[in-house]
């Protein structure tokens, strides 16, 4: 699939010192979806193989307020600790994805759902009416494109987001789990992630465990 670009002048960049040390931050407007996006770079990625990527999806409860209901703030941090460990890589963030696109004012009410009636992420959101997942993987794989990445190591458990980079013309050399301690508050949302999304847990074991 041929993408559009990005226009140079929907795109800034500039240093952003932080406490893991200095990335390069891109800033752009995506051509298709209207959102501003965010990748944060670090050492040389430009026509490297085997990048070390993290696509993010925005979550304002997990990634701002650490939320303990998902695990969305953790695999942020884990994240960006991996590429600084790596020495190189790109985390790409994904503005107008909270939910999985349904947005925070639906998110939340989908909230309400899960700890009055004993919904899961999946069964809320559809309750609802609203779709379980309408997110949109293009502008990573744009970003990817402009930032030269030939190829990537993706951190994730979601064989769906590998294939909707690979769809975008990204080529995902392989992937890296992203595993986050279950809980008492998080472990309904893995366990759904699993059974209902397909994503790779191992480290649950059986719904009974938890039960």
């Amino acid at each position: 699939m041929r993408d559009q670009s990005i226009d140079q002048q929907d795109i800034a960049e500039a240093d952003l010192v932080t406490r893991r040390g200095t990335f390069r931050t891109v800033a752009f407007r995506d051509p298709v979806d209207g959102n501003e996006h965010l990748a944060l770079v670090l050492g040389e990625t430009r026509m490297r193989d085997d990048v070390l990527v993290r696509v993010h999806s925005e979550c304002v409860t997990g990634d701002i307020f650490a939320a303990m209901r998902c695990e969305c703030g953790e695999q942020l941090d884990a994240a960006l600790d991996a590429i600084v460990r790596e020495g190189a890589g790109v985390l790409v963030y994904l503005r107008g994805h909270e939910g999985r696109g349904i947005g925070l004012v639906a998110k939340v009410r989908t909230h309400v759902l899960q700890d009055e009636q004993g919904l899961d992420t999946v069964d809320s959101a559809t309750a609802l009416g609203l779709p379980v997942d309408d997110r949109d993987f293009g502008p990573a794989a744009r970003v990817l494109a402009y930032l030269g990445v030939r190829s990537v190591r993706l951190m994730s458990n979601n064989a769906d987001k590998i294939h909707a980079l690979e769809r975008h013309g990204i080529v995902v050399a392989s992937r890296v789990p992203l595993l986050i301690e279950a809980t008492d508050h998080n472990i309904r949302y893995l366990t759904a992630k699993r059974d209902r999304f397909g994503h790779d847990l191992p480290h649950l074991g059986t719904p009974a465990q938890h039960g």
